[in-house]
Order: structure tokens, then sequence, then C-alpha cells
């Protein structure tokens, strides 16, 4: 299922920019020289669909793809505009570093990015983690959205 957010209620939250910068994580635009090494990262630790998704968002100008590092090492990613217009997704974060707050971070820097394109919605296509959706973001479910524009995808298992 799609779930709907109202990117007027999407603000910074500096508590948390805070935190990323405490922990040693950035959270920034991907520039087009990292396109190798982000997409092959999200291909061996999430999927090679994931990692289609994700060159899109690369050859947008400029990208639609943030990534999380620390010590210069990738360890976090979130897209935008790659599955269609106004989609946030896919996202993901090293197991290793889950639980310190980077995806929220990247969910926001990919919806206020959004925003300030113009967007007044944003839709997060085929949730998985919903509670964290709706808790974060204030995303609510979108009636009759699944399969939605993932209708007749390829089977994309590796």
């Amino acid at each position: 299922m799609d779930y709907l957010v109202n990117l007027s209620l999407v603000k910074p939250v500096p508590e948390l920019d805070a935190r990323m910068k405490k922990a040693g994580v950035t959270v920034r635009r991907a520039l087009a020289p990292e396109l190798e090494l982000a997409t092959g990262w999200v291909r061996e630790k999430f999927s090679s669909g994931w990692a289609s998704e994700t060159a899109v968002a690369f050859a947008r100008q400029p990208p639609t793809c943030f990534l999380a590092t620390r010590s210069e090492k990738l360890i976090g990613f979130a897209c935008h505009e790659s599955i269609a217009r106004g989609f946030f997704g896919p996202t993901g974060v090293d197991e290793a570093a889950r639980g310190e707050g980077i995806g929220h971070a990247l969910l926001l820097a990919c919806l206020l990015d959004l925003k300030t394109m113009g967007y007044g919605y944003a839709i997060i296509g085929d949730v998985g983690p919903s509670a964290f959706y709706e808790r974060t973001v204030g995303a609510t479910p979108i009636p009759n959205s699944a399969p939605g524009v993932y209708a007749g995808l390829l089977n994309t298992n590796e």
C-alpha cells in the first residue's frame, strides 16, 4: 500500500540534525561521480531493483538521491522521483547503523526537497514500516493503492 504525506506539515528537526552531527553522520545530496559506488552498495545491501531506481535518481538534475555517510563511508541512502513523480523511495540504512535516526534524517532530506520543488504532497510507495512513516511524518494510507505504479513489475529478485 502507498502512503500520503502532507508536505506543508513537514519541517526540519533541529534536534535530529544535532543528533546526526554528534554521531558523525552527514546527510547530503549525492554527486554524479558517486553513481557507481552508490548503486553498487545499494545492489549489494538491498536489491538490483533498488539499485536501478537509485540510478534514475542520480540521472535527475540535480540528483534526487541523498546519501548518509560517516567517516567518508556510505551508510544509508534515500531517493525520490525515481519510480514516479512525487514518490519517495527507495531508502535504506546499513544494518549496523540502524536505530540512530539516520533513516529519519534521509526521509526528511527527501521530503523537504520535494517541498522545495513545489509539491504539496508526497507519496511513499509500497510502504514497509508503516508505523515509522506514520509517527515521523504523519503519513496516512492511500485506499486502493496496491499495487499502484508497481503493477506488472518484472520479478527483480536476485
